[in-house]
């Protein structure tokens, strides 16, 4: 489970892959609360559009902000009925959280080694996700927040190596450029098909 990721700073790989303006943001190392560059779509504007969002999906009907604490990573095969996260599936919220890298524990060691993945060609990585909105009861403000999907990970050849041995492999689903498109404009039924590890590029550990 992703705890801890690098948004990307990559403007031209944004612009390249996504023909969006990457903001200017002082954001790197993102930890659940934190914010994170996402790319989300609208389907009642059809506008795509870029931005912060908050590590940790904070539903509408939460008393706080700090729910988002126990948010930030939505499992695949329950996110369409999870009340956390059930309004941002069916109303086709997918957003990508942009990443340079993110992290998880390898114990091949026989303890917890903080091991940094990354796509084998060095790019950045746009990783599937849900997003919802919230307001702070006080102000009236509006929280734009994200949770990234997981999936079941015994047979990928890197993410299998992390967590303990006796507990269940997952990662996180970063999508192949070739597919930014078709997440952004799914359905609740294109959406979990694309959550597979098809759908993932080639990852390594890197230093």
């Amino acid at each position: 489970m992703c705890v801890q990721y690098l948004t990307t700073v990559n403007v031209d790989w944004v612009k390249t892959h996504l023909d969006l303006d990457l903001p200017t943001s002082t954001a790197h190392d993102v930890f659940p609360t934190y914010s994170g560059t996402i790319i989300l779509k609208s389907h009642n504007t059809q506008r795509t559009a870029i931005g912060p969002a908050r590590f940790g999906l904070i539903p509408s009907w939460a008393k706080d902000e700090e729910f988002g604490r126990k948010t930030y990573n939505a499992r695949s095969e329950t996110v369409s009925e999870k009340p956390s996260y059930r309004h941002a599936w069916t109303k086709r919220h997918y957003a990508l959280a942009l990443a340079d890298a993110f992290y998880e524990p390898c114990y091949e060691s026989g303890k917890a080694v903080r091991t940094k993945i990354q796509q084998a060609n060095g790019e950045p990585m746009a990783i599937a996700s849900i997003w919802d909105t919230w307001t702070e009861p006080e102000t009236g403000g509006l929280i734009v927040s994200f949770s990234m999907l997981t999936i079941e990970a015994n047979k990928h050849p890197v993410m299998n190596r992390c967590h303990k041995p006796e507990d269940e492999k997952r990662t996180v689903v970063p999508l192949r450029p070739e597919l930014f498109h078709d997440w952004l404009n799914a359905t609740p039924e294109t959406a979990q098909a694309l959550l597979n590890l098809e759908s993932i590029p080639e990852l390594i550990f890197s230093e």
